[in-house]
């Protein structure tokens, strides 16, 4: 089975956490793993955040959480556009 990356974007509700959107990245760990470490926001998460990014990877069909970092609405702003930025770099420039 293939290895899947993405970016799972989720804020705290009153019912708990809420996915609301997510990134597909890919299947190269590298590129993923360096598209995830360009992005602002914190680790250091706790109970007055609001908005997660979750970097997943999906083994045998089943979700991994690899990392998690929190961040402000203007990061998440800035994170969707360097996102779409260096997707649109791995799907398109790869390899030239």
């Amino acid at each position: 089975m293939e290895t899947k990356y993405y970016i799972l974007l989720s804020m705290k509700t009153l019912a708990g956490p809420e996915s609301f959107a997510h990134f597909f990245i890919g299947n190269n760990r590298v590129a993923a793993y360096a598209l995830f470490r360009k992005l602002k926001g914190t680790a250091d998460v706790s109970e007055r955040n609001v908005l997660y990014l979750d970097f997943m990877e999906t083994r045998d069909d089943l979700p991994v959480n690899l990392k998690l970092i929190t961040c402000t609405l203007e990061e998440l702003a800035e994170n969707c556009k360097l996102i779409t930025k260096e997707i649109f770099k791995i799907n398109n420039l790869e390899g030239l």
